[in-house]
Parts: C-alpha cells; sequence; structure tokens
C-alpha cells in the first residue's frame, strides 16, 4: 500500500472520529472546509444547509464534473466514535458509510496532482449533509438546485460501493404514522382503545402484504414509539414507515395500498392519521450510457466485474431530473449502520485508481 492510499485511510479516520448525525454536520463540514483551503481549491464556500464546496479548476473549456460525498451519518451524538485496525480492516461507526467517501475527496485531489492530470473541465468538490435518515436528501437537492443541468454529469461517492455502479434510483416515500386514543388504566378502563395496540394492528397489516419481488419493492417499519407506562392504555403512540420501489408504478400502487390500510385503521375512538416525512425521487440512466460503460470499464481495469444496481443515494436528485448521474464505491467492507462497521483497506487502492480514471476520462 503506497503513502498516498495510507493517507487516505488516516483520513477517513480522523473524518469518522468528528460526530456528524444528520442535522448536525457543521463540525465535519469545518473540518472538510479547512481541508479544501489547505489543498488550494477556489471559490471555497459552505451554503445555508452546511454543503462544503471547492473548485479544481482546468484548462478544459467543457462543463465542470461534480463529485459529492455525504458527511451525516446514521449515529447520535452520543455514539462512542471509537475505532480500531485489525486484520486489514478499519472497524468505527460511519467509518464506510461515508467517512472514506468524504476522505477520497480529498484523495482523488492528491492523485490528479501526483499524476499531473488535467481535465476536459472544472471538478467541483462537493461534501454535502442530510443524506441519511430524515435528512430527505436536502443536501443533494440544494447542490442540483445551484448548478442543475449546466453540468458534465454528477459523480457521487458511497464508500461502501467499490465493485458496484448505482444508476438507477430508488424510489422511496417516508410516513410517520400517529394513533390517538382516549387512554385509560390497564385495569380499571380494560377494553378501551389503545394507540399501541391500533398501530400493532397496522404494522401486522403492513406486513402481510405481498410485495412484488421483481422490480423489488419493499416495506419497513423502523421505528415504534409511544405510551406511558406498563399499566396505562396508551393514548399516543407513532411508528415511522418506509417504502420503496425500483419501479415508479409499484411504488404508486405500494403506497396507495398503505394509504388505505392507514385510513381504514381510523374507528371510533381511534384516531389514525399519516405524515409524510420523506420522500426520494426515482430516476435512471441507461445501461448504455457512456459514463456507465467507462465506469465498467475503469472498474474492469482494477479487477472488478462491475455489478449494475439501484440504490436510493444522493444521486436520486439528478437522475430524478433527467441528469447524468452515477454512484461509485472507494472500497468494500460491512455492517453498514452499526456499531460494527468497518472497511477492508486493501482494495482502497483500487478504489481510488477507478475513480482517478474515471475523472481523467469523464469527458
Amino acid at each position: 500500500m503506497n503513502e498516498l492510499i495510507k493517507r487516505v485511510i488516516d483520513l477517513a479516520i480522523d473524518i469518522q472520529q468528528i460526530p456528524a448525525p444528520t442535522f448536525e454536520e457543521g463540525k465535519r463540514a469545518e473540518f472538510v472546509c479547512g481541508m479544501f483551503i489547505s489543498e488550494r481549491l477556489t471559490d471555497i464556500s459552505v451554503d445555508e444547509l452546511g454543503n462544503v464546496f471547492g473548485r479544481l479548476k482546468s484548462k478544459g473549456r467543457r462543463k465542470p464534473l461534480i463529485v459529492s460525498a455525504h458527511m451525516d451519518t446514521v449515529f447520535p451524538r452520543e455514539t462512542n466514535l471509537d475505532g480500531r485496525r485489525a486484520g486489514g480492516k478499519v472497524y468505527g461507526p460511519g467509518i464506510g458509510d461515508n467517512s472514506i467517501g468524504v476522505a477520497a475527496l480529498i484523495g482523488l485531489n492528491w492523485m490528479l496532482r501526483e499524476q499531473n492530470i488535467h481535465t476536459g473541465g472544472d471538478i467541483w468538490f462537493v461534501a454535502n449533509v442530510c443524506e441519511e435518515g430524515l435528512g430527505d436528501l436536502r443536501g443533494m437537492k440544494a447542490v442540483v438546485d445551484r448548478f442543475g443541468a449546466d453540468v458534465h454529469a454528477y459523480l457521487v461517492l458511497e464508500g461502501l460501493a467499490l465493485g458496484h455502479i448505482y444508476h438507477r434510483a430508488v424510489g422511496v416515500k417516508r410516513y410517520r404514522v400517529t394513533a390517538r386514543t382516549s387512554g385509560g388504566h390497564s385495569w380499571s378502563d380494560y377494553g378501551k382503545p389503545s394507540a399501541v395496540h391500533e398501530l400493532s394492528k397496522l404494522v401486522v397489516g403492513l406486513a402481510s402484504l405481498d410485495l412484488p419481488k421483481e422490480p423489488r419493492t419493499t416495506m419497513n417499519v423502523g421505528k415504534i414509539s409511544g405510551g406511558t407506562s406498563v399499566n396505562v392504555i396508551a393514548s399516543e403512540a407513532k411508528l415511522d414507515l418506509d417504502l420503496r420501489s425500483e419501479d415508479e408504478e409499484s411504488l404508486r400502487e405500494l403506497v396507495d395500498t398503505a394509504e388505505t390500510l392507514i385510513q381504514n385503521a381510523n374507528k371510533p375512538n381511534v384516531s389514525v392519521e399519516a405524515e409524510v416525512i420523506g420522500q426520494r425521487p426515482p430516476g435512471e440512466m441507461s445501461a448504455s450510457h457512456p459514463l456507465v460503460m467507462l465506469a465498467k470499464d475503469c472498474l474492469r481495469k482494477q479487477g472488478f466485474d462491475a455489478g449494475l444496481i439501484s440504490g436510493s443515494t444522493d444521486a436520486n436528485v439528478p437522475l430524478s431530473r433527467g441528469y447524468p448521474a452515477i454512484v461509485l464505491g472507494v472500497t468494500t467492507g460491512g455492517s453498514a449502520h452499526t456499531t460494527n462497521e468497518y472497511i477492508n483497506t486493501a482494495p482502497v487502492k483500487q478504489g481510488m485508481e477507478q475513480l482517478v480514471r474515471f475523472v481523467e476520462r469523464a469527458w
């Protein structure tokens, strides 16, 4: 492993050690902004949401390439971020999703400079906020609002995606469903409806849906809360519902079915209502698009048989608006979104080589 790749991994560890829950990415943004300054990028700025921008100018006259990586993590601020190295791996919450991706922004600049590569147009490096959870891609929406169609393409870096090419965006719709009742005492008021019980019935109905495997369509209740005490009939309870599909029509059908189940959960003395808390638009770039073909070739040269897949990422935003966008990875790893998350260090070299070759030839 050469010195530059070691620097990228060390930088990823430094980034991982800075807490960055969705909506609280400020400290990490400050660190990245400092890196952009030390790297002598130009037109460095931080927008009102906290997205960090820096431009690598080129003598090329073509439209710029936007290279982005999200800074936020799924982990709350109080999470112990201590990591460790063992057996060719680096462990730590958020190390793969997406600290190594953010580090790759800087690493890509290092490699372009080291190899004296001149690109066909400017590169805008962007470290964005609000990709995870209820961030609802706010950061990337602001990025695409800023640059729009006046770009060559959007390249999104996801740390653990090496070997894959995301060119299709999975549509997502998310709800917070709230049930309310009058509540009461578990003994003396037994028989009155419980908000917890009513939501539980709704979950059973949702989990019993026969969802298509092709196109892949999913349903998940990721969080339930409510009630007062073990001996209290709950007067209020909430759940967060996530609906996804590779196909827009299939997602629409699932949404209609879920909304009908929610509406039918209303009955005398039981009020159930749903609030939309997130919506990720679907989109797609053809598998035969030149950028997809280029990405396949760059991966092949690094020994990977590229897999074309769909996913829910920052690329949803430009793809949904008809702009060319693609997601590439930096390395492999596992246990994403858990405190045992890890990256494999050896493939980082292949991942970075793939990225620099892609950027060199993108125009």
